[in-house]
């Protein structure tokens, strides 16, 4: 399936200032950095910093605290409870909660309502192809939890990446983007990201002979494959696509 990402930064269990013990949300960020085999630069820019912002958040202690939105960006992309990461406790105000009043809570909403998926920096090739190598967050873009909910579709399974080139076209155009469910599912007849030979592609699947799967493009200047099911590696189905009118 797909390749692992570069390998985590070499922090070790100290940061940088003085030799101090990390503390509990530094080292759990790099002991899950380290799990997943993804840089602390690469984690940056899922959260929209500079390279080395996580890395002088852990070694040097700056910022002092992830601000919330990265945090909770990054507790999605490992699938932990932000209080791994450095979240507060839940503050309750004494007076609102002596009177049973929700609004008592001031515990942090950690944006709830939006999903930040991850964008990552490849493309699938609608045209004559792309190698995949390396599958690193370079950005996110930020979906309601609630239409993602309504289409039964788990954040922490999607991926956004680019398309290039014109054979998916029209329905597809260069430099479109499209929002990539990695859900394992039944296959099913639609538009999907597939390796083919370690290339990527966005192609449409159909079920072919038996065994055989057919990959369309749907400009119909490009010709029509049929290939073995074991040669064809679907990544996942496109569920939705964004671009340029």
């Amino acid at each position: 399936m797909t390749k692992p990402l570069e390998s985590a930064d070499s922090t070790g269990a100290t940061g940088g200032n003085g030799g101090k013990p990390l503390d509990p949300a530094r080292a759990r960020l790099v002991e899950l950095a380290d799990a997943r085999g993804v840089s602390l630069s690469a984690l940056s820019g899922l959260i929209g910093r500079n390279a080395s912002y996580l890395q002088q958040f852990v070694r040097k202690g700056s910022p002092r605290k992830l601000e919330e939105v990265d945090r909770g960006t990054l507790a999605r992309f490992f699938a932990v409870d932000e209080s791994e990461l450095g979240a507060p406790d839940p503050v309750v105000h004494v007076a609102g909660a002596l009177r049973g009043e929700g609004a008592g809570l001031s515990a942090p909403r950690s944006h709830a309502e939006w999903a930040d998926i991850p964008r990552l920096a490849l493309g699938a090739s609608a045209g004559p192809g792309a190698l995949a190598n390396y599958e690193v967050p370079v950005g996110r873009l930020r979906f309601s939890s609630r239409w993602l909910k309504s289409q039964g579709l788990d954040p922490a399974m999607l991926s956004v990446i680019e398309v290039e080139g014109d054979s998916m076209e029209p329905t597809l155009r260069d430099s479109d983007e499209i929002l990539v469910d990695r859900t394992p599912r039944p296959l099913r007849a639609g538009i999907h990201v597939i390796r083919v030979d370690d290339v990527l592609l966005v192609k449409r699947l159909e079920a072919g002979a038996a065994g055989m799967i057919r990959v369309i493009s749907d400009n119909p200047a490009y010709p029509r494959m049929e290939r073995p099911m074991e040669e064809v590696d679907v990544v996942g189905r496109v569920v939705w696509k964004g671009g340029k009118i």
